[in-house]
């Protein structure tokens, strides 16, 4: 008789490309913008704008802001999603842990076969997403509803969200107390989630409410006013509108205000990423220095065990 055990946990993140590299940054933007999830224009209208256009301007530019982050074991996402999954698995020695990516690899579908083919019979699917979106949560659970309705013999739970979730927030907010520790405080401190259109909000989407959710909990954690910290949305794509205040234009308003020092955390990605390295840590603070105050990123909370720990709590807690 196997002794594997019949849980396991699933931690799935967005995806990154294999390398920083034109082709390998298209096939997977192929992907990751061909899902109806992200966007919403018909197929038949977005596929030949997508493949004849986007694609190509895309690709190269995005592969040169990729090779000024990558690791040497690989993409941020990729490297640090895994050893979150490492550390998961620490906290959870009782279980089977491993990731997969909504887009790209591990891939999510051949994740879970390959559960199911060691044995497993219950799984925990985390999207590290903390704050649910349809853009985001709601495309992992598309993806599991549709492999569970072809394995229905197998329970599945997935966590869709956690934005408020004390354990998390708590973990989120002594990351912030440790940087403010080594680095001194600065005068404000700014979180800076993914924008969503706004259209989408509009239409029902409880991201921004979530985001909020976040900010609060953490600063309720680090015990700030409500004057001691600020709620911005960054990497807006089109020319649509999307959710406000825009992170990049805030941080500008308030250099040119006389603050000196600003703090920005993201808390909406659990591992540092593209977003959060490129556009964040280097380029806005780049363009905040040219100002006239400093910058300073808090990284995400990545494989630090408080994070494994909290998630490996909210795993269990599925499971009760």
């Amino acid at each position: 008789m196997s002794d594997a055990p019949i849980t396991a946990l699933l931690a799935v993140n967005l995806g990154t490309p294999e390398t920083p590299t034109a082709p390998a940054v298209r096939r997977y933007l192929a992907e990751f913008l061909s899902d109806p999830r992200v966007v919403s224009i018909p197929p038949l209208l977005w596929k030949p704008l997508l493949h004849g256009l986007i694609l190509p301007l895309r690709s190269g530019r995005s592969a040169h802001k990729y090779a000024q982050v990558w690791l040497p074991d690989g993409s941020p996402l990729a490297v640090h999603t895994r050893r979150l999954a490492e550390g998961l698995q620490r906290e959870l020695p009782q279980w089977r842990v491993r990731h997969a990516m909504r887009y790209g690899t591990p891939a999510l579908m051949p994740a879970l076969d390959a559960l199911v083919a060691e044995g497993i019979q219950r799984i925990v699917v985390l999207p590290l997403y903390p704050q649910f979106s349809t853009t985001t949560t709601a495309s992992v659970e598309d993806r599991v509803q549709q492999w569970q309705a072809r394995n229905p013999q197998i329970q599945v739970q997935l966590i869709r969200d956690y934005a408020d979730d004390p354990q998390w927030a708590a973990a989120v907010a002594a990351s912030i107390t440790a940087h403010w520790q080594q680095h001194g405080r600065g005068d404000k401190l700014v979180f800076s989630f993914h924008g969503i259109p706004q259209r989408l909000a509009d239409a029902g989407d409880p991201y921004p409410q979530r985001c909020r959710a976040s900010a609060e909990a953490i600063t309720a954690a680090l015990g700030l006013s409500a004057d001691e910290w600020e709620l911005t949305y960054q990497s807006r794509f089109g020319r649509e509108r999307w959710l406000e205040p825009y992170a990049e234009p805030r941080l500008w308003a308030l250099a040119q205000s006389g603050l000196k020092t600003l703090d920005v955390v993201c808390p909406g990605f659990a591992t540092d990423c593209l977003e959060t390295l490129e556009e964040v840590a280097l380029g806005f603070t780049a363009t905040v220095a040219e100002r006239g105050a400093q910058m300073r990123y808090i990284p995400c909370l990545n494989d630090a065990p408080s994070h494994a720990r909290a998630l490996a709590t909210l795993a269990t807690a599925q499971m009760a």
